[in-house]
């Protein structure tokens, strides 16, 4: 096991990861910004190195500056968490230049599943289900507008090289088809710097229920069930759960061996995500699910910890395991599911504004009744302290609820105690949704959240209202939808 390492990143997942490391007794190596010269993160590791500007360019990005902080404090491996340098394939590489390991997948891995269309090439041939689509490298617009024709309408026009929801676009129809390709190739070249696009079938009813996978350099690759993700805003993800409701033991098996066999396409080794659309008719006929691959993520999750709450298993400690050339601590038929868990991401953002992110210094901060970076009923993870400024820099996350209990049905309301948790800071306001069931959205002030734009902040419930149906009348609903993408 390694000694000590680096954390090349910041916030909620560089104390996540530390907090596994010290219980493990390895050291670890902090990297910080001008902005975060004071944060948690930095505080939560045993040394810290400047690397830069707060831009996340001049600092978390300067992926040299992290690689020689790495080697000047005697790290042996660097774990790059997720977002920032965790799916760099240049930085991968470069570690291993340098004689580090980095704690992930190969370079080689993350590049092929990097690229949708050739990734997707890839699920091709080892078998894994496609939406019916063109995945070619011909990018003549005439070609992909009858390779449309030929799909059926509604496609989807996606960016090869993206993500986030950023270079996407549905047609309804094929008089509406240049118009959209021509809008999101210029998009995706100046999102991503290439406009080459693939063109899918839009799945008209779909949920995002994606894989937990595992790998070791010995060969061996399980999945670890999973995960439901379907409830997003913007195609980012705002609720996570697993089990999927609905799920039957016989599609999770098949999903399961889908997602070992993509990630066994790849040589993949540590933890990585296998994304899936999953079609069905309707929520009370499962038997009618049918699932394609999506994409494959090569890093750990924001959304991990509910595949620890179901497994009793600690992802980190896994990572640091397989990096350090041990074989995965258990096999497939050892592997069990112990009953549910949803995790709501608690971000700074503004309800009354289109929940759009918002800065400002966290003046009131109560957390609820928790364990932090650990399994239990009541689990909240997070990256900030109360009297912390939440920079326009970095994402707008800076918590995560999770809750356990034996049964769907008995994961939420009774975990919580209206009033009691406070989120307040003056031009922001936390808001947190609450999971109420398959397509309901909860508004943010009947679910207790008691807004007060006159004073720029904010008191919020938590965690899950406990209403019985669907929230409706007064206050402004969460635009959350059910879609395919997101992180």
């Amino acid at each position: 096991m390694f000694k000590k390492i680096l954390i090349a990143n910041r916030g909620e997942i560089a104390c996540r990861v530390a907090a596994t490391a010290r219980r493990m007794g390895v050291k670890t190596v902090a990297v910080y910004s001008d902005a975060d010269a004071r944060a948690k993160h930095v505080q939560a590791c045993d040394e810290a190195v400047h690397v830069g500007g707060s831009a996340p360019k001049d600092s978390y990005l300067q992926w040299q500056r992290i690689i020689d902080a790495a080697k000047a404090t005697g790290a042996e491996a660097i774990h790059p968490g997720y977002g920032f340098l965790s799916e760099n394939e240049a930085f991968a590489n470069a570690c291993a230049q340098a004689g580090l390991v980095f704690i992930g997948p190969p370079a080689s891995a993350i590049l092929a599943m990097g690229l949708k269309a050739e990734s997707k090439q890839l699920m091709e041939k080892a078998g894994v289900p496609l939406v019916p689509g063109y995945h070619g490298s011909n990018q003549d617009p005439a070609l992909l507008q009858a390779e449309a024709d030929r799909i059926g309408y509604p496609v989807l026009i996606k960016a090869s090289a993206g993500g986030g929801g950023k270079g996407m676009r549905a047609v309804d129809k094929s008089a509406d088809f240049m118009a959209a390709l021509e809008s999101c190739k210029r998009e995706a070249i100046n999102s991503f710097g290439s406009d080459a696009v693939l063109i899918e079938k839009y799945v008209q009813r779909p949920r995002h229920i994606e894989i937990q996978v595992f790998g070791d350099t010995q060969g061996n690759c399980v999945y670890l069930f999973e995960r439901d993700c379907s409830v997003q805003r913007r195609h980012q993800k705002v609720l996570e759960e697993a089990p999927a409701p609905g799920m039957t033991p016989e599609l999770r098996q098949q999903m399961g061996l889908a997602a070992v066999a993509a990630a066994k396409a790849v040589n993949y080794v540590g933890a990585g995500t296998v994304e899936f659309i999953v079609e069905q008719a309707a929520y009370d006929q499962p038997e009618s699910m049918r699932f394609y691959f999506m994409e494959m993520n090569t890093r750990l999750q924001v959304e991990h910890p509910v595949t620890e709450a179901i497994t009793g298993l600690d992802l980190v400690e896994w990572q640091l395991r397989v990096a350090s050339g041990e074989p995965l601590p258990l096999q497939q038929d050892e592997i069990r599911m112990h009953g549910h868990a949803i995790e709501a991401r608690i971000c700074a953002e503004n309800p009354d504004n289109n929940f759009l992110p918002a800065t400002g210094t966290l003046q009131v901060y109560r957390k609820p009744q928790a364990v932090s970076f650990e399994r239990g009923d009541v689990r909240f993870d997070d990256g900030v302290r109360e009297g912390d400024t939440i920079s326009p820099f970095y994402d707008s996350m800076v918590a995560k609820l999770i809750v356990h209990g034996d049964a769907r049905t008995g994961v939420g309301p009774t975990r919580c105690r209206p009033g009691e948790d406070a989120h307040r800071g003056p031009e922001h306001q936390c808001a947190v949704p609450a999971p109420c069931g398959p397509q309901r959205f909860v508004c943010h002030r009947q679910a207790r959240h008691r807004t007060h734009p006159a004073r720029r902040g904010c008191a919020v419930q938590a965690g899950p209202c406990g209403c019985a149906g669907g929230c409706r009348g007064r206050g402004r609903a969460h635009d959350g939808r059910r879609a395919g993408s997101g992180r």
